[in-house]
């Protein structure tokens, strides 16, 4: 039987940082984890601004230091978020100040190749699920386009009424290598629910950016593949 683990996790003080970054004593601790799941809920299910879902938020990294909290969001579309001449994310830092009673620092940062990041491909499949498309060519696109933009490898797995069936099952594919058990692979993972009118559909994806040795970019992958053809084709 197989032992399924999150690939983050895995890799979490090893080859990965925390995207949490505190010290805190055990009485305070509990209390401040729970500030940090508050502060990332509140942004992602914003009760007024649904442009935030729009804006692909691929992860948001939390440090704190005694007089304030830093708040950094990687976003494929920061101007979602920053709005005209920064008016909208003075507005959300004020009600995340509110929130938790602290000082909030709030950065934006804008993620180069949203193509590469599974939370963002498998929120995009939630959308296209959602809006009744074909799970098979949904699958088949979000592969495609992220293998073009140089990963070396990506894994797609649904689960649920696929299709409206009346039995729930799983189906997946996958493209290129995806090493889930070496550490300095560097596998990146997300996940999100699908609402359908048959009920939720499960989306699991795995992108093999590489390893964390290289510095390099994704659109040097396929740069680097391509100049081993000529190498092989003198070998004779």
């Amino acid at each position: 039987m197989g032992q399924k683990v999150n690939p983050i996790a895995f890799r979490t003080g090893v080859t990965r940082g925390w995207t949490s970054r505190w010290y805190a004593s055990k009485q305070d601790f509990a209390d401040l984890l729970l500030e940090d799941r508050k502060l990332r809920d509140f942004i992602k299910n914003h009760p007024k601004k649904t442009q935030y879902k729009n804006a692909g938020i691929d992860r948001i990294e939390i440090e704190r230091t005694r007089d304030e909290v830093r708040v950094m969001m990687f976003v494929a579309r920061p101007g979602l978020i920053i709005g005209k001449k920064g008016q909208e994310i003075e507005i959300l830092q004020a009600e995340l100040q509110n929130l938790i009673g602290r000082r909030i620092n709030l950065k934006v940062e804008e993620v180069g190749r949203p193509e590469l990041m599974a939370q963002l491909v498998a929120e995009d499949i939630a959308q296209q699920l959602s809006k009744r498309s074909s799970f098979r060519r949904t699958m088949k696109r979000s592969l495609e386009t992220t293998m073009d933009a140089g990963a070396k490898g990506i894994k797609v797995q649904l689960a649920g009424r696929l299709g409206g069936a009346e039995m729930a099952r799983r189906e997946k594919q996958i493209a290129g290598s995806i090493p889930l058990s070496t550490l300095q692979a560097k596998i990146d993972y997300g996940t999100t629910e699908a609402v359908t009118p048959q009920g939720h559909i499960g989306i699991q994806v795995w992108i093999n950016q590489g390893t964390y040795g290289d510095e390099s970019d994704g659109a040097d992958a396929q740069a680097g593949q391509a100049s081993k053809k000529p190498k092989r084709s003198h070998k004779r």
